[in-house]
Parts: structure tokens; C-alpha cells; sequence
């Protein structure tokens, strides 16, 4: 049994679909970027930002963008369960179903999750240290 109200389960339920539809829609954008369909792609993109729109306001809507620190506990607390629990699971259960290639990609996504989970700690601790903004993020 879900320890949330039934309507915010849903309200979350729902903004997990749209988020997941916009970054599938964006994978589909580079795939037509990719083969040449420029037009293709930036149609595939304007879905995706309508996508993201929905999944904000949802995603508002039940509470969850509540204030800077609340989001980054929340957000690292998601990161470490990942880190922790979801990926090594799903990577020993694809070593066991046999496809170790697929083990492989969620070893190096666990990587950058783990990099996710130190930026996201370092935000934190920024913005606990001042009453001003964060620094900008470096460039790649």
C-alpha cells in the first residue's frame, strides 16, 4: 500500500509518464536529426517541450517542487536509491537473463549516476552555505 493519497500517486504517476514520453520523444528528435530529417526532428523536439510542460505542472501539482532544499533532498535521496538499490539489481539481473552487454550500459550509467549523486551533494552544500545563488555550472 502506497503510504501517499491516492490523488498525489496519481498526479505523480502521471508526470513520470510525460517526463519519460518527452526523453523518449527527444531520443526519436536525434535518431531523425541523424538521418537527415531536420524537420522531423524539430517536431519530435516541440512535442517533447509540450511533454515537459505537462510533467512541470504535474509535477507542481503534487507538491513535489516545493522549495530549493526539499528538491535537492529529494533529488538526492532518488540518486542514492539508485545508486544503492535500482541499477545494481538491474545489472545483476541482466548478468543473469544473459545480457551482459545491456549489464554493461547500466554499469556505465550507474558511473554517471554516481557523478549526478556528488554534483547534487555539492549543490547542496552550496546552497546551505549561502543565502545567493549557486555557482554556474562548469563548462564542458
Amino acid at each position: 500500500m502506497s503510504r501517499l493519497p491516492r490523488h498525489l500517486e496519481h498526479l505523480r504517476s502521471a508526470f513520470t509518464a510525460e517526463a519519460a514520453s518527452a526523453a523518449s520523444f527527444r531520443a526519436f528528435a536525434e535518431r531523425a536529426e541523424g538521418a537527415g530529417r531536420p524537420h522531423l526532428a524539430q517536431r519530435w523536439r516541440a512535442l517533447a517541450e509540450e511533454k515537459d510542460r505537462l510533467a512541470i505542472a504535474l509535477l507542481a501539482a503534487a507538491g513535489k517542487a516545493a522549495s530549493e532544499a526539499a528538491n535537492l533532498r529529494d533529488a538526492i535521496a532518488e540518486e542514492q536509491y539508485e545508486n544503492e538499490v535500482l541499477y545494481p539489481r538491474l545489472i545483476a539481473d541482466m548478468e543473469h537473463l544473459g545480457h551482459p552487454a545491456e549489464a554493461d550500459l547500466l554499469r556505465r550509467l550507474l558511473d554517471t549516476q554516481r557523478r549526478h549523486h556528488a554534483e547534487l551533494d555539492d549543490l547542496r552544500r552550496e546552497l546551505t552555505a549561502s543565502t545567493r545563488d549557486v555557482r554556474p555550472p562548469a563548462v564542458a
